[in-house]
């Protein structure tokens, strides 16, 4: 099925539902699955090869990409047990290597696509690329919106020029974990880049990524808080930008992307419409039943004392954080990314939290951390009502 012949078939879909309704959450759905179904009747099984696939992102690419027919080979260390979807783990090639210093599982095979994951160091991906680019037709290496750090200014498109090197001097420790992070992605890019070329590469730019399987375990306290009601502090001002989206939206667009061949370079960021943080938490509350009653601390010098400078997905908006929020969607929406509702979102991943495939240390590290605004809230929101009313 040609582009046209599906681009008649949507038109169609489009007409019968009507503007109005296509343009709503609901016609966007219905429109994501009559792609989905289309792609499956149009687009051959791939052997797709995942660097990682064990973590987050890989474990929702790779249960898509099985759904949709293609085969898939994963090469890990071997280590990392996946605490979602373990039996489709039955049902891909196991290669077992390390990216540092053992690539002998990949020095035989051919594969149509390559997905890199887990390229955490410029000369990994750099190793990869080069063994790999006789024998595979398209390198995908997931990168980050970090690559535009330090976030200043608003125009945070695809074109913006990336920072390659760190700089001499930097005083936080935070802000160099941010540079190295950045210049260490930039650079990766640009690995992929020289062996593939740009009409071989695709290359991923993930705002925070949240959702089931996510094991920073950073996005948690949402979900957490709001199923349990009562005051909930929410920190920064009404209208902070907030950035989010979906593992799952980024995992289904990436394939879907590859189905098509598509190189090029793409943010991956939600909301599709700017979103404030006072916007994302009433959104996020209507998930659970339980009564809400919100209390926003405004003062950024109260919430920098107490330490709470992020609370993902607010990050304090200020120095070289002011615009980690603003990414730019329009590229990546033109190409094809759909979002799944923030109130789904919420609700499978905490669902996912209280499945019981986590092990129970881990939950009790996270649901119990003294130093967590989860445990400090009532003290912090006493605090903050105190000076108040002084």
């Amino acid at each position: 099925m040609n582009k046209s012949r599906r681009a008649f078939i949507k038109t169609g879909v489009l007409s019968s539902l009507g503007i109005p309704l296509a343009a709503s959450g609901f016609g966007q759905t219905i429109l994501k699955e009559l792609d989905h179904e289309i792609s499956i009747l149009n687009n051959k099984p791939l052997k797709i090869l995942i660097l990682g696939g064990t973590s987050f992102l890989g474990i929702h690419q790779l249960k898509y990409a099985l759904d949709r027919g293609h085969q898939i080979s994963i090469f890990t260390r071997g280590k990392t047990q996946p605490n979602l979807y373990p039996e489709v783990f039955e049902q891909v090639e196991h290669l077992i290597g390390d990216r540092k210093n053992d690539l002998t599982a990949l020095e035989k095979g051919n594969w149509d696509v390559v997905i890199d994951n887990s390229g955490y160091d410029a000369s990994w991906t750099d190793r990869s690329a080069s063994l790999l680019k006789e024998r595979c037709n398209m390198y995908v290496y997931t990168s980050s919106i970090g690559v535009y750090y330090p976030y200043l200014g608003s125009d945070f498109t695809e074109e913006r020029t990336v920072l390659l090197k760190e700089p001499e001097a930097v005083e936080k420790e935070e802000e160099r974990i941010e540079y190295w992070y950045g210049v260490m992605k930039a650079n990766s890019e640009l690995a992929a880049l020289k062996h593939f070329g740009p009409d071989r590469t695709l290359i991923i730019r993930p705002t925070y990524m949240i959702g089931p399987a996510d094991k920073t375990n950073r996005f948690i306290h949402w979900p957490i808080r709001l199923s349990r009601g009562g005051n909930v502090l929410v920190p920064g001002k009404k209208n902070d930008p907030v950035q989010y989206i979906d593992v799952r939206d980024v995992a289904e667009w990436m394939i879907r992307l590859i189905e098509s061949n598509t190189p090029g370079t793409f943010n991956a960021a939600g909301p599709r419409d700017p979103k404030s943080m006072w916007a994302f938490v009433n959104d996020a509350n209507e998930a659970f039943p339980a009564d809400c009653t919100l209390i926003p601390i405004d003062d950024y010098d109260f919430l920098t004392d107490e330490g709470i400078v992020e609370l993902v997905p607010w990050v304090m908006p200020t120095g070289n954080n002011a615009g980690s929020s603003l990414a730019s969607t329009e590229k990546a929406m033109q190409h094809g990314l759909t979002l799944r509702p923030l109130k789904e979102t919420i609700i499978d991943t905490h669902r996912w939290w209280n499945s019981g495939v986590i092990p129970p240390e881990v939950v009790e590290k996270v649901e119990n951390n003294p130093e967590s605004v989860l445990l400090r809230e009532p003290e912090l929101l006493a605090k903050w009502n105190k000076l108040q009313k002084e």
